[in-house]
This record gives C-alpha cells, sequence and structure tokens, in this order.
C-alpha cells in the first residue's frame, strides 16, 4: 500500500542573511525530527530526512568517497615521509 504524497504551499522567512522554512508541527511530530536535518538535493529536487547519528561502515564510506570522484593523488607524498622508521612512541 503506497501513500499518495501531499503538497504544501510553505514561504521562505529571512533568517539574517539566509532563508529558511517553517515545518508544521504536526510534520515535525509525524517524521520524528529533531533539531537538526540532512538535505540531500536530488534530480527531482530537495529531500529533507531526519538526521541518522549511526556512522556509515567502512563500505559505505568508500562508496561515498569513490561517487565524489576526488584526486587524494597530492597526498600520496606523505607515503614515504619517514614516520613509519621513527620511534615516536619511545
Amino acid at each position: 500500500m503506497q501513500s499518495q504524497a501531499r503538497t504544501r504551499d510553505i514561504k521562505l522567512v529571512a533568517i539574517g542573511n539566509s532563508k529558511g522554512i517553517r515545518i508544521p508541527k504536526i510534520l515535525l511530530q509525524k517524521y520524528n525530527f529533531g533539531d537538526s536535518l540532512l538535505l540531500k538535493e536530488t534530480e527531482q529536487g530537495l529531500l529533507l530526512m531526519k538526521k541518522n547519528d549511526e556512522k556509515f561502515s567502512w563500505e559505505e564510506t568508500y562508496k561515498a568517497m569513490a561517487a565524489e570522484q576526488e584526486d587524494w593523488s597530492d597526498l600520496d607524498v606523505a607515503l614515504l615521509d619517514g614516520l613509519e622508521d621513527s620511534n615516536i612512541d619511545d
């Protein structure tokens, strides 16, 4: 059973130099939103989600990093910096 999406008209409100939205109390309670949310950009628009404070697994972290396709090659110089041979803990 799939629920039908409801559309609500909300207004942007000024918050300093930014803009924000007001989320009706009934929706805050329905989705158990706390003090912070996750905002995700999707092809369809913006998605607000409850913040999950659980840590990502290494696999999830690797997949997220791979999706970003960041270039970390400038850190390769640290591989042979000689620290592995030092006796820092002694």
